[in-house]
């Protein structure tokens, strides 16, 4: 019994200073951003009964041993940070990163851009997610998207995107005119901005003059429209035709419909009724126009939105998603394998790496990506402390174990001389 109270000791002092080894490293992490706790599971070695006489049997321990060191699970607290590319998961799930020829997963969302404009972690290694496949061999922009769907899970690659970037510009093709003319005499202008090919804004102009004879009922209008350079000094097009309107002011037809801005037609659009062009006998007020078309632009920088899209930001105010950060989900996340702080790598207790996907079948990143965020340690420091203060009374007590084992021994071997 003495050499077994020993051992027992031995074994306490052994294991317990394994989960003060875990609580310590907990604890140095307790700042760690994206940082995974792990918990100490003792189990107790086998047992060797002993008769006491009684109906129930007593029996007697021979220690304990580690059965398993588990990852803590529960979400860390979110914190907020000045820049988009810092990230957090609020949920379950995973960022995937690229590193020494490996996908590594992590909690730890403190991304950047380089100078290359791929999107690294602090230590230089790519973050993984789906391209957008919107970006032309000319680092041209080649249509807007809002959302990117994830691609399958062995297609996503490393987040690189072009230093340059530029937004074509979209010729203008409708221009709407709004206003009351009235009835007077009196002509009526009014312009409005067009983007053509070239990525020039030229000015569209209108200019409606009262005819003299009129006929009854409604009113008609010589209509002349004209298409310049911005400085005016270049005329593209003119055209001219005649505007009617019914008896009660409404807008009834137009004979010129379309004008040619510098190659590129525009249809003119004088509404229909009541909702564009009138000609009512009202106080004269200003008109309006709206056109469509956009003049082109430079890239002045990407960032992260709420929902993991990569957005690349035009000098002409215009923004696309052009990337996307995967989530990646596990069927056991116990079961990933540390590789160094916070980082983890696919075993075959964890299972290979899966995407959520949506009621239609499409891949989702199944957790709320948050920008301008960061998740904490999980750890609590006053837990740590707690436990820490359990493991050293149980570490104390087996040390205490073990030395009256030893006194007793060496007072029975005493008794022997």
């Amino acid at each position: 019994m003495m050499t077994q109270a020993y051992y027992t000791g031995i074994s306490g002092l052994q294991n317990n200073s394994v989960g003060i080894d875990v609580l310590a490293n907990n604890i140095a992490n307790v700042s760690t951003t994206g940082y995974r706790g792990y918990t100490t599971e003792f189990a107790s070695l086998f047992e060797d009964e002993i008769a006491t006489g009684k109906a129930n049997n007593g029996s007697v321990g021979a220690g304990v041993q580690v059965q398993a060191t588990s990852m803590m699970q529960s979400q860390g607290t979110l914190s907020l940070s000045d820049r988009s590319t810092d990230v957090a998961i609020r949920g379950n799930g995973w960022f995937g990163i690229q590193q020494d020829g490996r996908p590594v997963y992590t909690r730890d969302g403190a991304f950047s851009f380089d100078a290359n404009n791929d999107l690294v972690t602090v230590d230089g290694y790519h973050v993984l997610g789906t391209i957008g496949g919107n970006i032309g061999e000319d680092n041209t922009l080649k249509f807007k998207i809002n959302s990117i769907d994830l691609g399958d899970i062995s297609a996503q690659q490393k987040l690189r995107f072009p230093k340059n970037l530029t937004y074509p510009p979209e010729p203008t093709k409708n221009v709407k005119f709004i206003g009351n003319i009235g009835v007077s005499d009196t002509p009526f202008k009014m312009g409005a901005a067009a983007v053509d090919a070239q990525n020039n804004k030229n000015h569209v102009s209108i200019e409606l003059v009262r005819k003299t004879n009129q006929v009854a009922p409604g009113s008609q209008y010589t209509l002349t429209a004209t298409t310049t350079s911005p400085d005016g000094k270049t005329v593209y097009d003119t055209k001219s035709g005649e505007v009617k309107f019914d008896a009660a002011g409404g807008f009834v037809s137009s004979e010129v419909t379309t004008i040619d801005n510098n190659g590129t037609p525009i249809a003119i659009d004088f509404g229909s009724g009541f909702d564009g062009i009138t000609s009512i006998d009202l106080p004269y007020a200003p008109g309006s126009s709206v056109a469509d078309g956009t003049v082109g632009g430079e890239l002045s920088g990407y960032q992260v939105s709420r929902d993991g899209e990569i957005i690349a930001t035009f000098t002409n105010g215009e923004q696309s998603s052009v990337g996307k950060i995967a989530v990646y989900h596990f069927a056991n996340e116990q079961g990933l394998d540390r590789v160094s702080g916070t980082r983890f790598s696919a075993s075959s207790n964890s299972g290979a790496a899966l995407f959520y996907k949506d009621a239609s079948g499409k891949n989702i990143n199944g957790a709320e990506v948050l920008n301008f965020q960061l998740e904490n340690s999980n750890v609590e420091l006053s837990y740590g402390l707690t436990e820490l203060i359990i493991l050293q009374r149980a570490y104390d007590a087996n040390s205490k174990s073990v030395t009256t084992a030893d006194q007793m021994i060496q007072k029975a071997l005493g008794m022997d001389a």
